[in-house]
């Protein structure tokens, strides 16, 4: 089981998904790890451990990294890995419960419910981080109303990343797995299916 979890595959997944999250998030400076938009394409790839349980370590080692930029310190260092840690577990959840091999019908409903997780958490947990512990730096009249206002602005930001440049990760990958492109799998190449063919 514990070598399963670990093979010389799966490693280099792993460190290949944290470098790609890193590239994309610094590529973007301060703008990926400000306050109410932020712009950080890397939180398409949350939508991976749908597919690869090495995912998880991946995001929360690489949320680590690029939080290292961040204007909030070591707050965010500290929370940001564990939001992402948190949404990740859901995530691969969902991919368990709703399998890979279930009907094609049933993939609109995976995809989505699976990026719902990275969306939520952190929308729930970065603006604990810019509200409460660095107050309301942008001028509203309660923390609880900078709080929301952050909290909606983080949902449509996620949102954006996770479904607009996600679900076509997500539909690129599967249709590799399908093909039997062995770099996508965890096994053998194996050939596609006939229900696998017709739904290509």
């Amino acid at each position: 089981m514990f070598k399963e979890l670990f093979t010389t595959k799966r490693i280099c997944r792993a460190g290949i998904i944290a470098a790609l999250y890193v590239a994309l998030t610094w590529s973007f400076g301060q703008l990926s790890v400000q306050g109410l938009l932020q712009i950080r394409p890397g939180e398409a790839l949350t939508v991976l451990p749908l597919f690869y349980v090495e995912a998880i370590p991946a995001l929360v080692v690489s949320c680590l990294l690029s939080n290292i930029i961040s204007m909030y310190g070591v707050y965010d260092i500290a929370l940001g890995p564990i939001a992402t840690l948190i949404a990740a577990i859901l995530t691969y959840g969902t991919g368990k419960l709703i399998r890979e091999q279930a009907k094609p019908a049933l993939h609109a409903l995976r995809v989505a419910v699976g990026g719902f997780f990275p969306v939520i958490v952190n929308a729930i947990i970065v603006p604990v981080i810019i509200v409460f512990l660095y107050g309301d730096l942008c001028g509203y009249s309660t923390m609880t109303i900078a709080y929301w206002v952050n909290f909606g602005s983080l949902v449509a930001t996620q949102s954006l990343w996770v479904y607009a440049l996600g679900v076509p990760l997500y539909l690129a990958i599967r249709r590799c797995r399908r093909r039997g492109i062995s770099v996508f799998l965890d096994g053998k190449k194996t050939q596609p299916t006939q229900d696998q063919t017709t739904i290509s």
